[in-house]
């Protein structure tokens, strides 16, 4: 049996330190010995498109963003033997949710149900999975979009989806990025040497 990559990923709202995490966790298994590959967040993308995104997410952008997101991980796989993901799959379903709600728009029947089964169905390519809190005291990032109340009800949205679907996620606060970024190293030791 070849062994694959370990996959470590992140999802929250924006502007909680998932980029800033990662970019530390790669640059410190990098300083290991490891050849990390990293696995962008696809809305801009998606945007540039022209999918709606943020509170104007659809099913289409969703699944859009949803399947970006396996196409990059299934390729940095072919390089990488841990591979970093900056929004997992089920974010995009959470962005989505709190779109929904903000708006007050719904999906035809099944449509929500089809997104949440891909997104349980993709979950076992995850070997760690962290999920941040948002502080608001800390504030949104430049150019990024400050709408509050849709930045607040992704916060929800995304951790009810992942308490669901990786009900083993870890929690990652703003005070806790040093203990996270050991137990992410650890874990990719460990998955290295077979343990």
């Amino acid at each position: 049996m070849t062994s694959r990559p370990c996959k470590i990923a992140v999802a929250g709202t924006h502007s909680t330190g998932k980029t800033t995490f990662l970019r530390r966790l790669e640059d410190e298994l990098a300083h290991r010995g490891f050849s990390p590959g990293y696995v962008h967040d696809s809305a801009v993308n998606a945007r540039d498109l022209g999918f709606p995104i943020l509170r104007d997410h659809t099913f289409e952008s969703t699944a859009w963003i949803m399947a970006e997101a396996i196409r990059l991980e299934t390729v940095a796989s072919l390089s990488a033997d841990v591979i970093l993901v900056d929004r997992p799959v089920p974010d995009a379903l959470g962005y989505l949710v709190a779109a929904l709600e903000v708006t007050g728009r719904s999906l035809a029947p099944g449509r929500l149900e089809r997104l949440e089964t891909m997104c349980t169905g993709w979950m076992g390519e995850y070997d760690l999975t962290f999920v941040t809190q948002l502080d608001q005291d800390i504030p949104i990032g430049p150019g990024r979009d400050d709408d509050h109340e849709f930045r607040i009800a992704a916060g929800v949205a995304v951790s009810r989806i992942l308490s669901r679907v990786a009900p083993h996620a870890k929690v990652l606060g703003a005070h806790d990025a040093d203990d996270a970024l050991a137990l992410a190293i650890s874990f990719a030791e460990r998955h290295r040497s077979g343990a």
